[in-house]
């Protein structure tokens, strides 16, 4: 899976406003919808709240990774968004989470849904990595650590 095509610098932010797990789920899909790679927004956050309804996607390590498929994309689509304080989004440790990665992608497709979520999680175990992430001052700055990689 190529991280690459998936994160797209201008899906990238900072400094997410929202601070409960709709609202930051919303915040990560607007990031998406606002380069054109998604043209259906509903249907996006409908599958991906659907997933989170089953089990937090809230990490170790102050990570999430709200993921979902739906047939309303072509191919595998992602998010990233900081919240730098930290908030709660039922992390599996309990605690705060800062870095939130969301993707989305096709119905039909397993193979690039698994390959991204086990690449992103490997690169992520990194400590040093998500510090650098936490540290970034642009989003071609956090593009850059995400996908030289």
């Amino acid at each position: 899976m190529n991280i690459r095509k998936a994160i797209h610098k201008d899906s990238i932010s900072l400094s997410l406003k929202a601070r409960d797990k709709t609202g930051l789920i919303e915040e990560l899909v607007d990031l998406i919808v606002r380069t054109g790679r998604i043209q259906d927004r509903k249907a996006v956050l409908k599958c991906i709240l659907a997933r989170e309804k089953k089990m937090s996607t809230g990490m170790h390590h102050g990570l999430a990774i709200p993921h979902g498929k739906t047939d309303t994309v072509d191919t595998l689509v992602a998010s990233v968004g900081l919240v730098p304080e930290g908030v709660d989004f039922d992390s599996q440790d309990g605690q705060p989470t800062r870095i939130f990665i969301l993707t989305v992608s096709p119905e039909n497709r397993a193979g690039p849904h698994i390959q991204f979520l086990a690449e992103i999680s490997r690169l992520l175990n990194r400590e040093d990595l998500r510090r650098q992430i936490l540290e970034s001052t642009s989003e071609e700055e956090l593009h850059g650590l995400l996908t030289s990689e």
